[in-house]
Parts: structure tokens; C-alpha cells; sequence
């Protein structure tokens, strides 16, 4: 695990609240979720070559990785001479971060070293200068993720990484995904919470409706750090055994299942508000299994088919979220849930947990603002965007993709000309075995481009069709 880290002596002024919020408002935001560590990406993802941006709480960030000192950086994404995105720049000869409009440029402190246009002691001097550095931010990496700290620097030290005290533990297998969602993290938290819909919402992906159950589950404990809750019978009709979950406020949930004989597997989501309306998931899958096979074969597969799979699975309920979270709100919100929402059973005793603790403890992490309009299905399915061009592995399998399928495009047509030649031309008699031949390379030939294009579809978007509205569902 590596410590935070910040540049002890940047400015580090206090991130304003939010406008027209009260003050006892704008104080439950600053603890509950302005002065807490958020997950902002896998490491494995991450590219070091190159600065990237972020949101996080409306704030825009740039992250980089200093290899001067071996460890991420996030500033504020503006430069403080002209005020452009840093993240728009590079990574200089120097390994520094260089400003893409005058070459200013910045070690991993935020102090500026370089003023390209400025005569020696000039710059010597508007370095020297606090206006010259840039807002740094807390940094950490722990269990494999990049973490930044939303408030004042200074204080990161004092709160906990929102970790999975489980993961601490020897011999988990994790499988990690993210995407940009078209939903605030509360209305994540509150769908990966509510075990009920998988058999439905999931149906032919993770889940079967003859699986529905009812779910007799509790509250085991609550506070202003969350809640744990307990299902006794736990999934597929008490199959596989005891479910437990952990909601870690404001941003961390994850279900603890031991499937006796098989393997212990933990679904894990951060939900990191980045503006009102969206947030970036990160979803972690570890496994502990009891046979190697099923390891073996998990970790042959390709990190970015995997992403692929796991589209599928958040497009089955991507478009009726985005719309719910907007009814809910001209419903009056968490105040009004019990009026707005028909609760009566104890399947819902998770989401009533959310709420509470919404109403109770940290209010909204962008209190007063109206969601922005509704997305059409296209938008919502939009999967480069929302991830495969910040995601390292599926980026380099998009390109080695779209490297690939010309070149299969023209060898389907070689190769019934070169038959041609070798036939007509060459003097060839025009064996069975001659034109099988040919015949099996031309199908093999277009089997793998046809595969390639559906993979390079499915690293774009999405189709729509969720596959429990199949007509054979």
C-alpha cells in the first residue's frame, strides 16, 4: 500500500460549497463527501505516458504519473499562467507535466520549472512565485487502485482509504472493470445494493427469473459510516449460502458470499460522483475458488474481453436507472422515498438503509442542482466514451483491432483470385482438394474478421437489447 501523497506546501484553498446549500448543509457536505477518499481508476488502466483528465465532484482534475518520485499525481486541470487544461499536454523529456498552450512546466509538487518564454532570472523569480504552482491533491494507491482525496490536502492523513478489509487477505483472484455512468453514485449504490432485481434485470446474463425469491433480509447495523446487512438464505433459492453486504459511506458497497464447494466471492463497487447526473463506477469481482480450473480459466481470458462481458451486464439496467433517478427526484428525493416508492417487503430493507443514511447523514454530493435532461438510448449505449478509450487494455485491443480487419478484408479477396491464378494461370488442375482448400482458408478468413468486427463493436457500444427481452428468453 502506498501512502498519500500531496505537495505539503501548494496553496490548497477550500473547495467552495455548493451554491445556496445552508450552512449546516454546506458542513454535512465538506465531512460526508468532500473530506473523503474516491477510487478514480484501476492502476492496471492507467497509462503512465500520458496526462489524463478527471472529474471528481464537479471539480476537473489531470493525473499523471511522476516517475521521479514513482507514484500518481493529481492537480488541479488548469494552468495557472492562461488557465488551460493541463490534461490537453504531455509528459516532457524531463518526466515533468508541460503545459500544451506555452511549455510551462511543473514537477510533482506543482511547482512550475520551466518558463520557456521568460529570460533565466525572470523565470527564476515567477517560479519562486505561489501564483506559478498548481493546486495539488492527495494521492494514494492501495489493493490496486488509484485513490484522490476531494478536500484540503492537508487533511487527507486523517480519514481512512475506503478499502475491502477482506482483500487484505492471500489468494483472491481480482477481476476489475469500470464505466462512466449516466447516473449519480447514490442511484449506482442504491441498484448494486438491491439484490432482488438480478434474477429479472440480469436474466440471461448473471441471473435467471426461476431463481426469484423472496428476500428476508436485515439490517445488521447503521451509523454515519454506513450500514451492514445480513440475507440468511442468500441468492438462488439459499444455493450457494448466506449473503452479507457492507455499505461504507459515501461511495464503497460490497456482498460477501461463501458458495460452499466452489468459491467465496465478493462483489465490490465504488461509486465516485464526478457531476450531478453521472459518476464512475468501478466494479471488482474477487474470487477465492476451491478447484484451480476455474482459476486457470479466468485468468487466460483477455482483461478486455472481460470488460466486454461486463458491459452487457450494466447495459441490462443502464437505460431504466437513468430515467428512475429523474422520477424519483420530481418525487421529492430521499425525503420523500416512503411516499414516492411502494416498499412493502423486506427485499427493500437496503435501499431504505441507503436513504436513511442519505436523510439522516450525508445529504446529496451536489445538493440543490437539477439533474441535466435525459439521454437517448444511443448516448446511454455509448461504450468508447464511457470506457474503452481510458481503459489501457481495451484501448490497445481496439487498435490492434482495427490494425487487423483490412488486412483480413483483403486477404478474402486474395485469396479466391490467387486460386484463379493458380488454377487458369499457373496450369493447376482444379482438384477438390484445391478448391476445399481454398473454400475452408476463405470461410476461416471471414469467421475472424466477422468475429473482430463484433468485438470491435462491442469496445464502441452497446446494442440495447438486453438479452432477458430476447424473444427465447
Amino acid at each position: 500500500m502506498a501512502l498519500p501523497s500531496a505537495a505539503p506546501s501548494s496553496p490548497a484553498p477550500a473547495t467552495p460549497a455548493p451554491a445556496g446549500a445552508p450552512q449546516l448543509e454546506d458542513e454535512r457536505w465538506r465531512q460526508h463527501w468532500q473530506q473523503q477518499w474516491y477510487a478514480v481508476g484501476c492502476v492496471k488502466d492507467l497509462d503512465p505516458r500520458r496526462p489524463f483528465a478527471f472529474t471528481l465532484l464537479d471539480h476537473d482534475l489531470v493525473i499523471w504519473w511522476d516517475a521521479a518520485a514513482g507514484q500518481w499525481r493529481a492537480f488541479a486541470d488548469v494552468c495557472p499562467h492562461r488557465l488551460v487544461p493541463l490534461s490537453e499536454g504531455r509528459l516532457n523529456a524531463s518526466g515533468e507535466l508541460e503545459c500544451p498552450y506555452h511549455g510551462w512546466s511543473f514537477d510533482g509538487e506543482g511547482r512550475c520549472t520551466a518558463i520557456p518564454q521568460a529570460p533565466e532570472a525572470v523565470a527564476a523569480t515567477a517560479c519562486a512565485s505561489g501564483r506559478s504552482r498548481c493546486r495539488a491533491y492527495a494521492t494514494a494507491t492501495a489493493q490496486g487502485l488509484l485513490f484522490v482525496f476531494a478536500g484540503d490536502a492537508a487533511g487527507a492523513g486523517q480519514v481512512p482509504l475506503p478499502l475491502v478489509p477482506l482483500l487484505e487477505e492471500p489468494g483472491w483472484l481480482v477481476q476489475d472493470t469500470f464505466r462512466d455512468l449516466p447516473m449519480d453514485a447514490l442511484t449506482l449504490l442504491e441498484n448494486v445494493l438491491d439484490v432482488s432485481h438480478v434474477p429479472f434485470t440480469h436474466h440471461r446474463t448473471v441471473g435467471r427469473r426461476d431463481n426469484a425469491a423472496p428476500v428476508e433480509a436485515e439490517i445488521t447495523g447503521s451509523g454515519p459510516g454506513g450500514f451492514t446487512a445480513a440475507w440468511a438464505e442468500g441468492p438462488r433459492r439459499g444455493k450457494l449460502g448466506s449473503q452479507f453486504t457492507t455499505f461504507m459511506a459515501p461511495g464503497l458497497m460490497w456482498h460477501d458470499l461463501d458458495a460452499k464447494g466452489f468459491a467465496r466471492f465478493l462483489t465490490v463497487v465504488y461509486a465516485t460522483p464526478t457531476h450531478r447526473g453521472s459518476c464512475r463506477l468501478i466494479a471488482r469481482f474477487p474470487f477465492q475458488f476451491r478447484s484451480r480450473l476455474p482459476r486457470l480459466l479466468l485468468g487466460l481470458t483477455p482483461r478486455w474481453l472481460q470488460h466486454i462481458g461486463n458491459h452487457t451486464v450494466l447495459e441490462d439496467d443502464q437505460v431504466f436507472l437513468h430515467w428512475q433517478e429523474r422520477v424519483l427526484a420530481e418525487r421529492g428525493g430521499s425525503d420523500s422515498l416512503s411516499r414516492a416508492c411502494f416498499l412493502p417487503t423486506r427485499a427493500d430493507v437496503y435501499v431504505k438503509a441507503l436513504h436513511d443514511w442519505i436523510v439522516g447523514h450525508g445529504g446529496e454530493p451536489f445538493p440543490g442542482q437539477p439533474l441535466p435532461p435525459r439521454q437517448g438510448r444511443v448516448a446511454l449505449m455509448d461504450r468508447w466514451e464511457a470506457h474503452t478509450r481510458h481503459c489501457r487494455s481495451c484501448a490497445a485491443a481496439h487498435a490492434r483491432i482495427r490494425r487487423w480487419r483490412p488486412l483480413l478484408q483483403a486477404l478474402l479477396v486474395l485469396v479466391p483470385l490467387l486460386l484463379l491464378v493458380a488454377v487458369w494461370i499457373g496450369g493447376l488442375a482444379p482438384s477438390t482438394a484445391l478448391v476445399g482448400s481454398g473454400l475452408a482458408a476463405a470461410v476461416l478468413l471471414a469467421a475472424l474478421e466477422r468475429q473482430l468486427g463484433l468485438w470491435q463493436r462491442g469496445l464502441e457500444r452497446g446494442s440495447g437489447a438486453p438479452p432477458r427481452n430476447a424473444l427465447r428468453a
